[in-house]
């Protein structure tokens, strides 16, 4: 059964696994909106978003005519499910505290659906006690997350951190339909 998911890419190197996982959906026969940071936005181009959707991609909360009630209103609304993947530790601790200052933490808060969310960062910050509160509180927020996997990281270290594997991603996605 096609859905309609919102894909939220906040700013991480992981996101290129973000683009495997959008062009997998797409393959489903899901509609898929992708919306950035401006940070997503230096490691994987809104182009390349884009193509894999048939859609533009939304990096501003008020940037585009045809959301004249703001972008996070209007994907929202028609979204079944939102999943933020890369989730980095900057979108969690926004998540986890109700802060909105971009698009991807206002959808956040204004979506009435189902929320993923993909964590995805360097071993130390995902150790560190108040990122492991931020994901307590996310948990205890009903948000459901597909943990990190342990290997390489981009910053050279093995650890806990890697964001789970497209394939991952995409079976959590289907099972949130179940």
């Amino acid at each position: 059964m096609s859905r309609e998911i919102l894909i939220g890419v906040s700013g991480g190197i992981a996101s290129y696994k973000t683009a495997v996982l959008v062009s997998q959906l797409v393959q489903a026969g899901h509609g898929v909106t992708v919306v950035m940071t401006k940070a997503a936005t230096q490691f994987v181009g809104q182009a390349t978003f884009a193509a894999l959707t048939g859609r533009s991609v939304a990096s501003e909360i008020f940037d585009d005519a045809a959301h004249p009630l703001g972008a996070h209103i209007a994907f929202a609304e028609r979204a079944d499910l939102f999943c933020v993947a890369p989730a980095t530790a900057n979108f969690m601790a926004k998540a986890a505290n109700g802060l909105a200052d971009d698009l991807v933490s206002t959808l956040y808060l204004a979506f009435p659906g189902k929320i993923m969310i993909a964590p995805a960062m360097n071993c130390e910050m995902w150790e560190k006690a108040v990122v492991q509160r931020n994901l307590k509180q996310l948990r205890d927020d009903g948000i459901e997350i597909v943990d990190p996997d342990e290997g390489w990281l981009s910053c050279r270290k093995k650890g806990v951190g890697r964001m789970a594997a497209p394939e991952k991603l995409q079976s959590a996605i289907d099972k949130a339909f179940d």
